[in-house]
């Protein structure tokens, strides 16, 4: 038999386990306005992100429209095996990484440079104007950006066409030249992409100190020192955190972009994952390889997450997502 003691402890447990209940339905009734404007991210996630995940079993199955999942024949890893000695699986993942760490270096390292930058100018409203100019470009789809984009580099009549022939004596062709693809796709990414993160990176500054940097000048730091030993380590977890979720985007390149700018003159270079799966499940119809293909993708995705935020936490314990 329970001893008084463990009763009451019992008693006490329960008591306060309906406190903490009665507390979290009082917090959510207090603030049921703000939990109600969460149900659309929720829907959303859940109908468009979650919901789909149940399809990742077409990549272990030999998948027929007509037979539905569950009559599709079960087949293993027989896609992964044949993907993986598919001659365009190296090729793929060359093009793919190239892009990436094109991303991580140079196309991460863009909104940091402008944001300080930007936090440097002393005029409000021109540094209001100035980060308006670049944040307006998140906002233009890619659809257009690739237009934009033929029509200056166009061979016949573009401005940059012109202008690089005029330089260079010879005709340059950026949409068709397979060597400047990654550039092109790089510059494309900062331009319409560096405004959003330079938003972010000003949000965190907004939070330093000035009174950090009033007593800095006053004890003889240079411009550059304020800007390593204060704003750096203003903005550290936020670039930790921003580059962690990065590492997970590393193999996704984005499909409209490459699409869009890929031709028949620089597939060699322009092939991805993204394109890939779309070329072999929708033009093709071999849904389960690319079911496989694009599963692979994701899991490599979430094995980079991982081990950035486990690298993040060793250097700085209270860095990372999780």
């Amino acid at each position: 038999m329970m001893s008084t003691k463990a009763i009451d402890a019992q008693k006490n447990e329960m008591i306060s386990n309906q406190k903490k209940q009665v507390g979290l339905f009082k917090h959510i009734w207090l603030h049921k306005w703000l939990y109600l404007m969460l149900i659309p991210g929720i829907l959303y996630f859940a109908i468009f992100r979650y919901g789909p995940m149940g399809g990742v079993i077409m990549a272990f199955q030999n998948f027929h429209p007509t037979l539905g999942m569950g009559g599709s024949q079960w087949v293993g890893f027989m896609w992964f095996r044949e993907f993986f000695s598919s001659p365009d699986f190296a090729r793929i993942m060359i093009n793919t990484m190239a892009l990436g760490v094109l991303s991580i270096t140079i196309g991460f390292s863009a909104p940091i440079i402008f944001a300080l930058l930007l936090n440097e100018l002393k005029g409000a409203i021109f540094k209001r104007c100035v980060q308006t100019a670049i944040y307006v470009p998140h906002f233009v789809s890619w659809a257009i950006v690739t237009s934009l984009t033929i029509m200056l580099f166009n061979s016949n009549g573009g401005f940059m066409f012109d202008f690089l022939e005029s330089i260079f004596g010879r005709p340059i062709n950026v949409l068709t030249d397979p060597g400047l693809f990654r550039g092109v796709i790089l510059t494309q990414g900062i331009w319409k992409g560096a405004g959003f993160g330079t938003i972010i990176y000003l949000a965190a500054l907004s939070s330093v100190d000035p009174e950090l940097y009033e007593a800095a000048i006053m004890d003889g730091a240079g411009r550059w020192r304020r800007l390593w030993h204060i704003t750096l380590p203003a903005i550290r977890p936020t670039v930790v955190i921003m580059l962690i979720l990065a590492c997970g985007n590393f193999l996704s390149t984005g499909f409209e972009q490459i699409y869009l700018m890929s031709n028949s003159l620089n597939r060699q270079v322009a092939l991805v994952f993204d394109l890939f799966v779309f070329q072999i499940g929708i033009q093709r119809g071999m849904f389960s390889y690319a079911t496989a293909a694009g599963l692979f993708n994701s899991l490599v995705g979430i094995v980079l997450v991982v081990t950035a935020n486990f690298v993040a936490k060793k250097v700085d314990p209270e860095a990372g997502i999780f």
